[in-house]
């Protein structure tokens, strides 16, 4: 029972000597970490500030400044709605350049992206899709399923697999992953790799079977099974 005592004793001093060590630190240095403190809070305080009155209203100024280009573009009217109409109306491009910070800005180079790729301008079209970043379970797929599409236009098919493998990664939405998966199975296809194309397939199969896809895949399963 003593021994036990001595060591809760001990146990007792070395807390005690630690927290007298702690203000010791504090009451040395208290200059020191009231500066830090202060400097932390002016950061916060700073960031609070800088969102409050300067990114929400340039947000509020970007989705102003893309509204005309997406009318535009929803009109098939793609190359005004890339480079825009006049001064008082901005295309894609110069709301991707303008506004690039934010929300909309970003989604400007995913619009300025798919125009370029139905105007023909493949490299265009990689390099804005490749700009814009999103965590959209559908245009994150359609993005990179684009991009491969742009490649595929190209002729540089390895490259295009790649982004239609990218594509059906992004989630596993119902509505544009088994249009991918299709896509790539094709391509495969072409490729000779039968058993890679019989893997989207069945993939489709398995996990689309309600997709406008899936009620045909049967199809594309049967070929690449026969041509073994």
């Amino acid at each position: 029972m003593a021994k036990k005592t001595q060591q809760e004793d001990e146990v007792l001093v070395d807390v005690t000597q630690s927290i007298s060590k702690l203000e010791q630190f504090f009451e040395e240095n208290r200059q020191y970490i009231t500066i830090l403190a202060v400097a932390i809070f002016a950061v916060v305080g700073g960031y609070i500030s800088y969102l409050k009155f300067y990114q929400e209203p340039l947000e509020l100024e970007a989705e102003n400044a893309i509204f005309r280009a997406q009318q535009l573009f929803e009109a098939d009217s793609l190359n005004e709605a890339v480079n825009g109409v006049t001064n008082d109306y901005l295309g894609f491009l110069d709301v991707a350049a303008e506004y690039g910070s934010t929300k909309a800005g970003n989604l400007a180079n995913y619009y300025a992206g798919v125009s370029y790729l139905r105007l023909g301008q493949f490299e265009n079209a990689i390099k804005l899709l490749d700009e814009f970043h999103t965590q959209d379970p559908i245009l994150g797929v359609i993005a990179k399923g684009s991009i491969g599409d742009a490649f595929l236009e190209l002729g540089q098919k390895e490259e295009a697999m790649e982004y239609y493998q990218k594509a059906v990664k992004v989630s596993d939405n119902d509505y544009v992953v088994p249009f991918y998966l299709l896509k790539a199975g094709l391509l495969a296809e072409q490729l000779g790799k039968n058993e890679e194309a019989k893997g989207y397939y069945e993939t489709i199969k398995a996990k689309y079977p309600d997709s406008r896809q899936g009620t045909d895949i049967d199809r594309y399963l049967g070929r690449v099974t026969s041509s073994k």
